[in-house]
């Protein structure tokens, strides 16, 4: 972490306390710390203190003393953003983009990677209006630094408090240390749903968002991998660097797509939810309502992760998903080895929180080796990071 830009914001919460043990750390670690505070959180801890820790100026105002604060240049000028603690009322505004405190304004301005570590009351961290800012801010690629079970500020015993500042610095470190692992490597991604049209009003699909691929395409980014994510019709939006979105529609489309890249690619991830049939007949004009009843043949279509299985290019690495219902295990491990994956990661639909449309997800990674890793529920961005580490631990290390 030696010369690492570590900008700290600090929230009005009692956890601001922690602050000075955090930011120890990271000067010890010789991470370079500079520190920006709401007014409510100089109510817990002195800027002062967290100056003379930091050996740096300590700002909570974007205009102080009359003069103005650079709070683009702050943006600008590090490696990494946490916010710790996050309080309620700051996720929020970080969320909808309310920018009427220095570090919502900072936030908003920084290009480096954000994490976030929640502190608040039980019922404040449970409550839907929360949940949703959290998603939210999981959605931009943000990253969570998930709240702890413990004695709260209110008496009461629950989830909600903040992380202690080891798991802070640990996570921060562990961002730095595998930042470029996937460097020089081509990672192709499907992700999303596909349309498969009946007529031009009415199609054949699933429930997919596509939250998940695109949670492996910023992580394979970040560590430093040539993107090339091929992306059904999802609402979300993926913009990076190193990241090439290509759009596609139906099944045929995106197996098209998919198999003209692959050739150049060194990993292959399977995270699309592919309609396994299509229409066999489409109707140009809408189709009318004439009887009580009405039928439509289908027509199987291709497995694009078999398909391309089959014709594996030497040292290319496959990783497929498996949603079920039953038999889970036998199912994910049966289609691991029929489709030549060298990983496959299964969730269930039975999990909850997993799955299509949500925030987070639980998985199970299998192996071509035989070894298997479970995972409690987390945010898709952290999932994606298990995935990789996976990958890189088990195959190009």
């Amino acid at each position: 972490m030696r010369g690492k830009k570590i900008l700290l914001a600090v929230t009005g919460s009692i956890a601001a306390y922690k602050a000075a043990f955090l930011v120890r750390l990271f000067i010890k670690a010789g991470a370079e710390v500079k520190v920006i505070m709401t007014n409510n959180a100089t109510q817990f801890i002195s800027a002062l203190t967290l100056s003379t820790l930091s050996k740096n100026p300590v700002y909570s105002e974007i205009i102080d003393s009359d003069a103005w604060n650079d709070h683009v240049g702050l943006g600008l000028w590090a490696d990494v953003m946490i916010v710790a603690p996050a309080t309620a009322s700051t996720l929020s505004k970080m969320a909808m983009g309310n920018s009427d405190s220095l570090v919502v304004a900072v936030y908003l301005s920084a290009k480096c990677p954000v994490f976030f570590a929640p502190a608040m009351d039980r019922d404040m961290w449970l409550h839907p209006s929360t949940r949703g800012n959290i998603e939210k801010l999981l959605s931009y690629g943000n990253r969570m630094i998930d709240a702890e079970e413990g004695e709260l500020a209110s008496g009461l015993h629950g989830i909600g408090r903040m992380a202690e500042p080891d798991t802070i610095f640990d996570r921060i470190n562990f961002f730095f240390r595998k930042k470029k692992d996937l460097a020089s490597k081509k990672v192709l991604i499907t992700a999303g749903p596909t349309f498969e049209p009946i007529d031009p009003v009415r199609y054949i699909g699933n429930r997919s968002s596509g939250k998940m691929g695109k949670a492996l395409a910023l992580s394979a980014a970040n560590r430093g991998a040539e993107v090339y994510l091929v992306m059904g019709p999802s609402a979300e939006s993926v913009n990076g660097p190193n990241i090439r979105v290509f759009r596609v529609g139906s099944a045929n489309e995106m197996y098209e797509t998919t198999r003209e890249l692959a050739s150049g690619m060194d990993v292959l991830v399977f995270a699309a939810a592919v309609s396994d049939y299509s229409p066999a007949h489409y109707t140009p004009e809408k189709m009318k309502k004439v009887n009580d009843t009405l039928t439509i043949e289908l027509k199987k279509n291709v497995d694009i992760a078999l398909s391309l299985g089959q014709d594996k290019r030497k040292n290319a690495l496959h990783i497929g998903f498996a949603l079920e219902t039953n038999n889970a295990e036998a199912h994910a491990l049966g289609k691991m080895n029929k489709k030549n994956f060298d990983m496959i990661v299964l969730n269930s639909l039975r999990d909850k929180g997993a799955g299509f449309q949500h925030e987070t997800n639980k998985i199970t990674i299998y192996t071509n080796d035989g070894e298997k890793r479970v995972y409690d529920l987390k945010s898709k961005s952290e999932v994606a990071e298990d995935i990789f580490d996976t990958l890189v631990e088990k195959f190009l290390t």
